[in-house]
């Protein structure tokens, strides 16, 4: 028996019932049983540890702020990567008690940040080859790494096969425009909310590098130009824009696979 859970729109469950009727919902597991598994699970081990980079930043930088004078005029402007090796290379001397102590803080915040600095790079020398040797194809396409072929790979699984079409995947992706009946409205259609948030942010990160000044992509630039005079929102051309791509990403993963 097929449960179906909707939050907001009867026209998600009507068409949900309807694929299913049909045969079009049904379909293969993505697969835990290669390549993309590994990349999975170093994945997982790269968003924790860079989540707690980030925590032990913000950290430092709350502690600069409520310290001492001294403290703030030292490391007022520094980026992470600086702030993070000049406090770790602190040798507090024992003497005002908070102080001593905002500084012993400070310095193992600062191991800590480089610690977690060296497990992302293991990290990235591991997901980087199988990246590579699974779908090549992948990383030639403009704008995408390592970490967006990689959240891309892990939305399709080891079984890409099972993607029998660009609009199941772009679905998959959440980037297929259902017709709107209620809810956030963008001219006839809104946005899927269903589907995978982490291809869905891969392919957004995509669009977003292509549109940027530099590097940029002289094709995506003059799209986002031609839909912008026609009265297109930024945020309706970065939708039409994620289609696109993940129809392009679609053809190199079956092309992988």
């Amino acid at each position: 028996m097929i449960i179906f859970k909707f939050r907001e729109d009867p026209l998600d469950a009507v068409s949900a019932a309807r694929a299913a009727q049909s045969g079009r919902a049904s379909g293969a597991p993505r697969g835990r049983d290669g390549a993309v598994e590994a990349v999975r699970a170093l994945m997982v081990a790269k968003r924790s540890a860079r989540a707690e980079r980030t925590q032990a930043v913000n950290q430092a930088r709350a502690l600069i702020v409520t310290g001492p004078d001294e403290l703030r005029a030292r490391f007022a402007g520094h980026t992470a990567a600086q702030l993070a090796a000049a406090i770790a290379a602190l040798r507090p001397r024992p003497g005002d008690v908070p102080g001593y102590a905002t500084r012993i803080a400070l310095r193992e915040l600062g191991r800590r940040v480089q610690f977690l600095d060296a497990q992302l790079e293991r990290l990235d020398e591991l997901i980087g080859p199988l990246v590579s040797a699974r779908a090549p194809g992948l990383l030639s396409l403009h704008g995408v790494g390592p970490d967006t072929a990689a959240l891309l790979l892990i939305a399709a699984g080891d079984h890409p096969e099972r993607l029998r079409s660009e609009s199941s995947w772009a679905h998959l992706c959440g980037v297929a425009p259902i017709p709107a009946s209620s809810g956030k409205v963008a001219g006839r259609y809104r946005l899927n909310h269903g589907g995978d948030r982490q291809a869905n942010h891969a392919l957004w990160r995509i669009v977003i590098t292509r549109m940027s000044p530099r590097p940029g992509h002289a094709a995506t630039r003059a799209y986002a130009e031609r839909r912008a005079k026609e009265g297109l929102s930024k945020k309706e051309i970065i939708r039409c824009l994620k289609r696109y791509v993940a129809r392009e990403v679609y053809h190199q993963l079956r092309g992988g696979a």
